[in-house]
């Protein structure tokens, strides 16, 4: 069992509250993604639990067991950070069991692990090389294996793939999501991608200024979010968010006139009832979402200003009439010349509301 608990975690520095009280249970072989803007408290969590922060206050449980005071070693985790620290005079075989033979494990027993850990990253080929003779994503598999030789109860990885290229990160990305399925262990992903996040996790964890924003499997905070935040944060391009004002509050059927579009009111579905007439809110959609016109309910008027043909997918940037900004996907090449007017269609039932207060409604 790899289960873990964080319960009232708190972290200053000085006067400055970074984590305030965190609370957060990780189940056995769960794969979580802490996952938010730079600052928000992603890093200093997983220091944390790595035993390489001090706390100022709260627990940390792996296991039932509480190891809060223990030192890092004797924690059962083992961390990949964003560099890939490897010893540059040392071979790969020698900087994987390196750990092993400090800590007087017998040289068989690290032999055999070593060669187990190159089998599964595919570094046997390797294992005579020294970290210049390597490329970025080679030297991060070794960085990664010489945590797995240790055998940890949970991995904890802070933004490995950021030093990568596009190419090597999506390779990283299948690697590390494979690892995770032939180990089973529980691991702990930091990263501000919010690419790797939604592919990577089991779990998502959005962070904002050291508190939970929202949690969950990473298809429900992309089809559900609960905040203005999330919404704009969880998705690739952004959502569309637009200022807007309630016309009509009948309920949870909730009829606003958009900011920059204002020629086509949207009703839209809401959770709650609380709305009202006059209110003024924010409307969102996601780029992927705004469709043909002749499938649409809903109906705007924009001009493109930029057209970006990426082959398979291009992307149009258009503004309303006072300038207001919105973001459109279309799948394949884009015919819409730049500087001319556009239709562009909108079905509400994919659309949100949130509230002045960032609150969905």
């Amino acid at each position: 069992m790899s289960e873990l608990q964080l319960r009232g975690i708190k972290k200053s520095f000085g006067a400055v509250h970074v984590i305030p009280n965190f609370d957060l249970d990780i189940k056995d072989g769960d794969f979580v993604v802490f996952v938010g803007p730079s600052g928000c408290g992603k890093s200093t969590l997983l220091r944390i639990i790595a035993g390489l922060e001090d706390l100022s206050g709260g627990t940390i449980v792996i296991d039932s067991e509480d190891v809060t005071l223990h030192d890092p070693a004797d924690r059962g985790v083992a961390m990949v950070f964003q560099s890939y620290a490897l010893y540059p005079h040392m071979t790969v075989e020698k900087n994987l069991g390196f750990g092993l033979r400090m800590g007087g494990m017998p040289k068989s027993e690290v032999d055999e692990r070593v060669n187990a850990v190159a089998n599964i990253l595919e570094l046997s080929p390797l294992m005579e090389r020294k970290p210049r003779a390597l490329s970025g994503g080679q030297k991060q598999r070794v960085a990664i294996g010489r945590a797995i030789v240790r055998d940890p109860k949970i991995f904890l990885f802070d933004e490995p793939l950021s030093n990568l290229d596009a190419e090597l990160r999506v390779q990283m990305r299948v690697e590390i999501a494979n690892l995770h399925k032939k180990l089973g262990t529980t691991m702990i992903y930091v990263t501000h991608d919010q690419v790797e996040a939604m592919t990577l996790a089991d779990k998502i964890v959005v962070l904002r200024a050291g508190r939970i924003e929202q949690q969950g499997c990473p298809i429900d905070i992309y089809d559900d979010p609960d905040t203005l935040f999330v919404a704009g944060f969880i998705g690739s391009p952004k959502m569309n968010l637009i200022e807007a004002t309630i016309i009509e509050a009948l309920g949870n059927q909730v009829t606003v006139r958009t900011q920059g579009f204002p020629e086509t009111p949207v009703t839209v579905s809401t959770r709650t009832s609380r709305a009202k007439t006059g209110d003024k809110v924010t409307f969102g959609v996601r780029p992927e979402h705004i469709v043909p016109v002749q499938i649409a309910k809903v109906v705007f008027t924009a001009q493109a200003q930029v057209v970006e043909q990426l082959g398979g997918v291009s992307y149009i940037y258009a503004t309303g009439v006072d300038g207001t900004k919105i973001s459109i996907e279309e799948k394949g090449h884009s015919h819409v010349p730049v500087g001319t007017e556009m239709k562009i269609g909108i079905n509400p039932e994919v659309c949100f509301l949130f509230d002045a207060y960032g609150l969905r409604l």
